[in-house]
Formats: structure tokens, sequence, C-alpha cells
């Protein structure tokens, strides 16, 4: 009996498959016939079969037409010092603008080297984002949960990516701290267990305040609940990074390197003094997005690091215009934060080229999606910032290369830089914070237009890690 019902299951399941297999858009057995017998596998794909089976696919697509010496000498090229390392950590975002304050201290007081506290920057960042989620479930209370805004929030309650926008806004308020005042600790460097952990507390919160807000409980009530969630997620942060100093000593030396005197200081007051306290004022971000109209300005909802920040707001431009004003800027002597893909990276030479590897050539396929094509299929996007330093220019003043000093530490890249083609800089490169006063007058006016408002989960969002 068992038999009979197991074979008569059986018999429906095929009738069941097949019937599947005949749906409209599905893979039929002729369709799948012609699709196999289409490989017939030769000697070369052999080969390349045997290849592939036992090796890294990079190593087996390197150009060796393309892997000539690098050129290393720039026509114009910021001086920095010291080589930072975010180690295993998203915060790229965070170096690189700091890279280009720390660059301007450096040379204006003459400092043999300059790091502020990554650490100190990073535990007030994570604070303000707790609240910025925490404050966006209470103003989404009224919404449904299947909402994509409030998706949205559940699924980034926090993260250690960010953009210039949170360097702006965090350091603006919070002040900095040199690295010696709150040196790092394993979990400012290894970033992952204790934003996940946080962000698992922060969701559970976000439901009670979503709960608190269908019982109608007073707004003053739910603030205060919040407050409360605030200093949970203080202690967690505390236990991790260590308690941010209120004041601290610096011993300031002179470019050999002695010691010439001894600051006290507040974070503010170090802001002032060796950081740049114009960051909200003195900056403009520029984009450039072939899948938008240029000559327009954009914001996106939540891209912003402190809920009492602001949206960051940017100017899609052509990219001759944005290098015109990062040529003027690296003429200036003054480095910009840059964000970009970084597609195409030969690691070992630190080198960024579009010919770096020939994937087409093994595989046989070409890939053939332009910049606006890979932007609108979410293949490529603002992945990692870094500091532009230098630019090497032709004879007729057009670009040829660029270089980026990068937080990966001294020994990757090119002495902890990264080159890149002129070419791979049109494909990849995305964003570009620079000086106000290297942007044209007609740029500037276009800050001033009422942005067109983008929704929180738009692929230019996308946190630089």
């Amino acid at each position: 009996m068992r038999k009979k019902i197991a074979t008569t299951l059986l018999f429906g399941a095929v009738l069941l498959a097949a019937h599947a297999q005949q749906k409209a858009g599905g893979i039929s057995p002729e369709m799948l016939k012609d699709i196999t017998s289409s490989y017939q596998e030769t000697p070369a794909d052999k080969a390349v079969r045997n290849a592939i089976a036992g090796n890294d696919i990079r190593k087996l697509t390197v150009n060796l037409d393309n892997q000539k010496d690098i050129d290393t000498e720039f026509s114009i090229r910021v001086p920095s010092k010291g080589i930072t390392d975010q180690q295993s950590s998203g915060r790229c975002w965070l170096f690189a603008g700091m890279n280009v304050m720390r660059a301007k201290a450096i040379a204006k007081h003459s400092l043999p080297g300059l790091e502020y506290s990554q650490a100190y920057s990073f535990f007030w960042d994570q604070l303000e984002k707790a609240n910025l989620f925490l404050q966006g479930i209470i103003d989404t209370a009224e919404e449904p949960l299947t909402s994509q805004t409030v998706e949205w929030l559940f699924k980034h309650p926090l993260s250690d990516g960010g953009t210039f926008a949170g360097v702006a806004d965090i350091v603006s308020k919070y002040g900095l701290a040199p690295k010696e005042a709150m040196p790092e600790t394993y979990s400012s460097n290894h970033t992952s267990q204790m934003s996940n952990l946080i962000g698992l507390k922060l969701k559970e919160f976000g439901l009670e305040l979503r709960e608190m807000s269908a019982r109608k409980q007073r707004p003053a009530d739910i603030q205060g609940r919040k407050t409360d969630m605030l200093k949970e997620v203080y202690r967690m942060l505390a236990l991790n990074l260590g308690v941010p100093p209120t004041e601290f000593d610096y011993i300031r030396r002179d470019a050999t390197g002695k010691r010439i005197a001894t600051e006290h200081h507040t974070p503010m007051s170090f802001l002032e003094k060796y950081g740049d306290p114009g960051l909200l004022a003195n900056y403009v971000m520029l984009m450039n997005d072939p899948t938008r109209e240029y000559y327009r300005c954009y914001e996106i909802a939540y891209d912003r690091h402190a809920y009492d920040g602001q949206n960051w707001k940017y100017v899609n431009l052509p990219l001759d215009d944005i290098k015109q004003m990062a040529i003027a800027s690296l003429k200036d002597s003054t480095a910009m934060y840059f964000s970009s893909d970084i597609t195409q990276l030969d690691a070992k030479r630190g080198y960024l080229d579009v010919d770096n590897y020939d994937y087409a050539s093994l595989l046989g396929v070409s890939f053939g999606m332009d910049k606006k094509e890979r932007i609108q299929t979410f293949s490529s996007m603002s992945a990692h910032a870094m500091t532009l330093v230098a630019v090497d220019l032709d004879p007729e003043g057009k670009p040829v290369k660029w270089m980026v000093e990068n937080s990966w530490g001294p020994s990757y890249g090119h002495q902890g830089h990264l080159i890149m083609s002129d070419k791979w800089f049109d494909e990849y490169m995305f964003r570009l914070v620079v000086e106000t006063k290297y942007v044209p007058r007609k740029i500037q006016d276009i800050f001033r237009q009422e942005p067109i408002r983008l929704p929180a989960w738009d692929p230019m969002f996308a946190e630089e890690q």
C-alpha cells in the first residue's frame, strides 16, 4: 500500500515538473537541449576550464600588455606625511576627510606629522547614527512596517560606512582629538562585531518605540525612553572604544621632531587650531552621475550622520568640469575628499586602469556596459573614499593620471597610494568634495537651487567603506 502511494506521488511529481517546464518563460526541454549543445568543448576551452578550476580568475586575467612599469612622477602633488590604516573597518570616509585636514595642518604648522583620533570621531558618529535611526523610527511610527522608508531604516540601523557629510557633521559638532588622546582599540579597527551588536539592539529598540507610539503614549515619554536607549548605546560604545576625552594635552613638535611646547586643549579648541572649523560652510560635493541631468542640485534623504545635521547636497556635473576644479585645488596644494568604485584595481602595483584585467579573452564573453548602465543596474557605485593628492598633466594641460592617498596602510599599493589612469577616472570616479574657492560662480549658484530630493535607497546614497 505504501509502495503504491509512493509510486502515485512520484508520478504526480513528474507530471507537475513537466507541466512547470512547459510554462511560458521557463526553460523547456527543447530550450535546454539548444543551450547545452551550444557548448562544444574545444581543447582551448578545456585548458581554460582546467586553469580556472585551480586558480583565482583575477590572476588568470592579468593583462600582460598592461604590465609595463608605472610612471610614478606627477607634475602637481600635495605633500603629505604618514599613511593611515583603517584596518578591518568601513571608516574610509572618516580617514579620507581627516587626511584632507591633517595635510593642511602639517603644512600650516610645519609639523613632522599628525594623525587625528579616528576612534574619538567614530565614537560620536556611532552615537549620532543610533539617534538618527531611533528618531527616524519615531518620525515614521504611523507608517506600516512594510513601507519602504521603515524597511530601509530597519535594514540600516547602524553602519561604519559614511560620506563626507559625516565628517562635516561629526567634527563640527564634537571637535577633534589627536590620536594619542584616544587611541585605536580592537573594536575600532575591527568594527563589524560591535556594529552588528549595537544594530541588533537598535532594531529591538525600534520595535519598542513603534509599540509605544501605537499605544498613543505621550511624545515626552517616547523621547525619554529614547534617551534611555541611547544611554545603553553609549555604554556599549564606551566598553568597545573607550570614553571620549573632554580635554587633553598635546605635545607640539617642530619639523625635526623636537618637542617645543605642551598645549592644553578641548576637542573644539583643537579643531580650531589644527583642523578646519569651516567644514559645513566651505566645502561642496560634486558628483558625476550620467543617469541624471547635469547642472542640477540633488539631496538624498537620511544622507547625514546626525539627526540635527543636514542632508548633504551635491551638484551633478560632467567630468570635465569636475577635473578643472580638482586641478585648480591641487595646484594650490589642497588635497580633496575623493570617492569611487575600485573596480580594476591591481593591488600589487597600486594601479587602477580599465585594461588591468582581460576577462573577455579568458571567458569568451564581452562586458559592454558603460558607466550609465553600470549605475542603473547597481553594478557600480561609489564604494571607497580616499584623498586626492596628485595629478600629472601633459604639455597641453590635460590630465594623464591621478593619485590618491589611501587608508590601507603604507605597505599597500604604491607606498600607501593608488595611481589611476585618466581613462579609469572617467569610468569609476563618482564624488569629489572641494573648497568653495575653487568652484566657479555658475556652479556655486546651482547649489542655491531647490534640490531634487532622492530617497535613502538611491544608489548614490551608498556609503563609502
